[in-house]
C-alpha cells in the first residue's frame, strides 16, 4: 500500500504563470480490479505469447510456402508483422506495470507510446482498406488481377500503409503534448490514449477534440468507407456466381477479413466518435482491449480456421517438421 500512494504521489513543477505542470503521469491501468492483480499478469503474458507465435506463424508459412505466395497472403503476412508491432507498444508495459507495481511513465514516454500506437493503427485502417481492395479486384475483375496487383504495386500499397499515417500522427501527437496539464497526472487507463490523456488538460480543449475527430475521419472513417465500397461490389459479384460451390468459396475467403475490419473498426469508431462529456473510464478500457489485444489475439485464429490454402499450408509446415 505504501509503494502503490508513492506511485500514485502527484509530481509536477511549478510553471512560471503559477500553473502545475505534469511532468510524469501515473498510469492506473487495472488498480480498481485489486482482487485480480495476482491473476492478470499471468493472463496478459498468455495473451501475448499467442499473439508472438499465432502471427509469426502467419508470416511464416506465407514466406515458405509457395502456395502462398500470393498478392493476398502479400498483405496478410504484413498485416500479422504490424499486429506484432501494435500490440508491444501496449501489451508490455502493461506486463511491466502489473509485475513491479510501479504504473509511472514520464511524459517522453507517454508522448512516444501515444505515437507509436496513432501510427499503427493507422497503417493497420490502411491495410484493411488495401485487403479489400485486394478480394475486390480477385472477385470482380478476376481477368485483369494478376496484372494490376503485381509485385510492385504490393510492395507499393504495402509501404502506403504503413508510411501514410507518419506525418499526421506525428502531427497530432505534437498538439496534444503541446496542452497543459494540471491538477491531476492520473491517467486512468491502462496505456497513453487521446480521451483520458485530453481529459486531464486544463482550459478549453474543444479545438484539440474538433482536431482529433478530422484525423480520426481521415484515417479511419474513410478506409472504413472504401472498405464498405468494396465488400458492397464484392458481394454483389459473388451472388452472380454461377454455382453454389464457387459462392461459397468467394465468401469463405472474404468472411475473414469482414469480420476482421468489424472487430477493429467498430471497437476503435465508438471510442473516438463518442463526444468526450460521455467517456466513461471503463467503457473505454473494455473498447480498447478489443481493439489493442483481443483482436490481434483472435486475428490468427479468424485467418486460419476460415481459410483452406492456410490450413492447407500449416499441414504441409507440420508434416515436413
Amino acid at each position: 500500500k505504501t509503494q502503490t500512494k508513492i506511485c500514485m504521489k502527484h509530481e509536477e513543477k511549478e510553471a512560471n504563470d503559477n500553473v502545475s505542470t505534469v511532468v510524469q503521469f501515473v498510469l492506473l491501468g487495472f488498480s480498481e480490479l485489486s482482487n485480480l492483480q495476482g491473476f492478470l499478469p499471468g493472463v496478459f503474458s498468455i495473451i501475448y505469447m499467442v499473439i508472438l507465435i499465432g502471427n509469426s506463424l502467419i508470416v511464416i508459412i506465407t514466406r515458405l510456402d509457395p502456395a502462398l505466395h500470393k498478392p493476398m497472403y502479400f498483405f496478410l503476412a504484413h498485416f500479422s508483422i504490424l499486429e506484432i508491432c501494435y500490440v508491444s507498444v501496449t501489451l508490455p508495459r502493461i506486463l511491466v506495470s502489473l509485475w513491479t507495481k510501479d504504473r509511472r511513465i514520464s511524459l517522453l514516454s507517454c508522448a512516444t507510446q501515444l505515437c507509436f500506437f496513432l501510427v499503427l493503427g493507422t497503417a493497420e485502417s490502411f491495410l484493411l482498406a488495401v485487403m479489400s481492395y485486394d478480394r475486390y479486384l480477385a472477385i470482380c475483375n478476376p481477368l485483369h488481377y494478376p496484372l494490376i496487383m503485381n509485385p510492385k504495386k504490393c510492395h507499393l500499397l504495402a509501404a502506403g500503409s504503413w508510411l501514410g499515417g507518419m506525418p499526421v500522427q506525428i502531427g497530432q501527437t505534437c498538439q496534444i503534448f503541446s496542452l497543459h496539464f494540471c491538477h491531476s497526472n492520473q491517467i486512468n487507463h491502462f496505456f497513453c490514449d487521446i480521451p483520458p490523456i485530453v481529459k486531464l488538460a486544463c482550459g478549453d480543449t474543444s479545438v484539440h477534440e474538433v482536431s482529433v475527430y478530422i484525423v480520426v475521419i481521415l484515417v479511419g472513417a474513410v478506409p472504413f468507407m472504401l472498405i464498405l465500397v468494396s465488400y458492397t461490389k464484392i458481394i454483389a459479384t459473388i451472388l452472380r456466381l454461377p454455382t453454389a460451390q464457387g459462392r461459397t468459396k468467394a465468401f469463405s475467403t472474404c468472411s475473414s477479413h469482414l469480420l476482421v475490419v468489424v472487430l477493429f473498426f467498430g471497437s476503435a469508431s465508438i471510442t473516438y466518435f463518442r463526444p468526450k462529456s460521455s467517456h466513461s473510464a471503463g467503457t473505454d478500457k473494455l473498447l480498447s482491449l478489443f481493439y489493442t489485444i483481443v483482436t490481434p489475439m483472435f486475428n490468427p485464429v479468424i485467418y486460419t480456421l476460415r481459410n483452406q490454402d492456410v490450413i492447407a499450408a500449416l499441414r504441409r509446415l507440420f508434416l515436413k517438421t
